[in-house]
């Protein structure tokens, strides 16, 4: 590592989860402001402070995989940190989890930006993590850098769609890994923009209520189909709407059976289906359908090719609790000495994982029910309580609970002649 501090430094000293870093100073009172990416000449290094959620979930998801999951044991995890930018994902990753799994931990962080990598190595020599099993800065193109080695874990977070980062990753998975990818371009995946849509990920989407939900399955049909390019399949872990950004990991596993595996998974979403589309999902305003199902594909009610298959895994959501992200990644008095800032930066933290606990024993449902639509649709005075909802259907036999979608909404696995009773009730 270079003994000399880049140009700058110390900059200007900031806090995430628990972790301190530096940055730059030149940040524009735009990029402070902003809950959206901004553009990235607005500081020498590019920093999302929105993203800061996302960043959480990724340290808890480790956590769980590490421990738990498929990287469960004592072996070194290969980690690809494929566009780090500011570093600040791999940074919470070392400072937040347990020194047991950091130990394991073989970390690379990629930027083309060379004053990235410098601010990025500089911050490892103010605030060192001795026990971690390599941490490797590398100024050069990502899509180059995975294929240097096999991975276990890669994070893939670009300005805009992951699509041209895929394939290579993808191929450079170890036989069992796990895969994260944000996408920025909600416009296109929502089907806002229908030809950025098409160009890019080979779908169309219906811009309505659920359109974000859309968005999310439209992005692990990519994932899915180029995981089948090379003789893999995925499995979903979580998938999140969160501000400007949509987001997905899931395992990778290589499987001879993909392009059926995969097939099995994908089909088309239909807005307001008739009785005849829908059958014992009659009174459904969307269903979830085969891919070998006969569809008009210029009938607007329709959004895909998409996944239809759950898209979270219940373990992994249900540990993600309000209490074990602050027991990881909530600030303390040590982080951060003013009262009433920390109260704040905790509340963050809890918030970044509202309602995936919940929502995790009925992850398996693809009935997503927005209460606001709801209440239009049935002419209803207000839009009904989700927990309310949700709380009645359970009372009723069925699986509900509060989904962590960015409108109020419920999943359920109940029939609709059963939500039409619970309403009743609420």
């Amino acid at each position: 590592m270079d003994e000399e501090w880049p140009e700058g430094w110390p900059g200007e000293l900031v806090l995430e989860g628990r972790t301190h870093f530096h940055l730059p100073t030149n940040l524009t009172e735009g990029e402070a402001n902003r809950a959206g990416p901004g553009v990235k000449g607005e500081r020498e290094i590019f920093h999302n402070h929105a993203m800061s959620g996302n960043r959480t979930r990724t340290v808890l998801l480790m956590a769980h995989e590490m421990s738990e999951g498929i990287l469960s044991g004592d072996k070194p995890v290969r980690m690809l940190d494929s566009l780090a930018a500011s570093g600040i994902r791999s940074h919470r990753v070392c400072h937040e989890l347990p020194s047991e799994m950091v130990s394991r931990l073989q970390l690379w962080m990629c930027d083309m930006d060379e004053n990235a990598i410098s601010w990025l190595k500089a911050n490892h020599k103010q605030n060192p993590v001795t026990e971690i099993g390599e941490f490797k800065p590398v100024c050069g193109d990502a899509r180059q850098v995975a294929l240097s080695r096999g991975w276990q874990w890669v994070d893939i977070d670009p300005f805009g769609s992951p699509i041209p980062f895929l394939d290579s990753v993808m191929q450079s998975l170890a036989r069992r890994a796990v895969l994260e990818v944000t996408a920025t371009d909600v416009a296109a995946l929502t089907g806002s923009s229908p030809a950025p849509l098409m160009r890019r990920y080979g779908a169309r989407a219906r811009l309505d209520e659920i359109a974000h939900d859309t968005g999310l399955r439209i992005l692990l049909a990519s994932v899915a189909r180029c995981a089948a390019r090379h003789d893999k399949v995925i499995e979903p872990l979580i998938s999140t709407w969160d501000s400007h950004h949509l987001r997905v990991s899931v395992r990778v596993r290589k499987s001879l059976d993909s392009a059926s595996i995969v097939e099995h998974n994908l089909g088309w979403r239909i807005a307001n289906p008739s009785d005849i589309e829908a059958g014992e999902n009659a009174g459904q305003g969307h269903i979830l359908v085969p891919l070998d199902t006969i569809v008009d594909k210029t009938d607007k009610r329709i959004s895909g090719p998409l996944w239809i298959g759950q898209i979270g895994d219940a373990d992994v959501m249900a540990s993600m609790t309000d209490e074990r992200a602050l027991e990881l990644c909530g600030p303390t008095e040590e982080t951060c000495d003013d009262a009433a800032e920390l109260r704040l930066r905790r509340r963050a933290i809890a918030r970044s994982v509202r309602h995936l606990a919940e929502e995790s024993t009925v992850i398996h449902s693809g009935n997503l029910v927005v209460v606001d639509s709801l209440a239009s649709r049935l002419q209803l005075p207000a839009p009904p309580s989700p927990t309310k909802l949700a709380e009645a259907l359970v009372a009723m036999g069925h699986c509900a609970a509060v989904a962590a979608y960015g409108k109020p909404a419920i999943r359920t696995d109940a029939p609709w002649d059963s939500i039409l009773s619970a309403l009743k009730l609420v």
